[in-house]
């Protein structure tokens, strides 16, 4: 029989991305919401880290089973590394991507590709039953277009441009987009934790 791991999210794109990355682990990977657990939990870490952490803490405490959080933004570094930390609820949690986009290319109208540099960081911790926290940190590089651009990403992929492919990550086919992405990178380092316990 395979462990269970739930991921503490909601976000059914994000599952896909994860049951990609994690599959070839010998695990049942359940949603919060596949696992039937409703918790508001309030992040309010200052670091991607901490924030992972304490969903991952939360729902483990409620669960008992080995649990994986991420948190996840885009820090642009021409505007001080924001969204950061507050990217899924930057402009208000209910407002939609394409507004964000539209926002944060305005903000930078008129800057130079030098100066649009901009980092996608997913921090990934994971608790165990034991009260044990394993977390780390994948990053991507790239910088922000001057238009949305693909349909295979979600968030603020279409804006991030990727040099070495001269396309947003939301133009990349989901495999290459998973290799190189900061969520796929962290979970492979992830991995590596799980697969010394499982």
């Amino acid at each position: 029989m395979s462990r269970k791991i739930i991921f503490a999210t909601g976000n059914e794109d994000k599952m896909k991305e994860i049951r990609a990355i994690l599959a070839d682990l010998d695990v049942t990977l359940l949603s919060m919401k596949e696992a039937g657990i409703k918790a508001d939990i309030v992040e309010d870490g200052t670091t991607f880290e901490e924030n992972a952490e304490i969903k991952a803490k939360a729902v483990s405490a409620l669960c008992g089973e080995i649990v994986l959080a991420d948190d996840s933004g885009l820090e642009i570094d021409y505007l001080n590394k924001e969204p950061g930390i507050y990217s899924a609820r930057y402009m208000g949690e209910d407002t939609s991507y394409r507004i964000k986009n539209a926002n944060l290319i305005s903000r930078l109208e008129g800057v130079e590709k030098e100066k649009r540099t901009a980092r996608f960081v997913c921090a990934i911790a994971a608790a165990f039953p034991d009260g044990s926290v394993k977390t780390v940190r994948g990053t991507i590089e790239g910088y922000i277009g001057w238009e949305e651009q693909g349909e295979n990403g979600f968030g603020y992929d279409p804006i991030f441009y990727v040099d070495e492919y001269g396309c947003s990550t939301a133009a990349l086919p989901p495999e290459v987009k998973n290799k190189i992405s900061h969520r796929g990178k962290a979970l492979e380092l992830i991995k590596e934790e799980l697969q010394k316990v499982l």
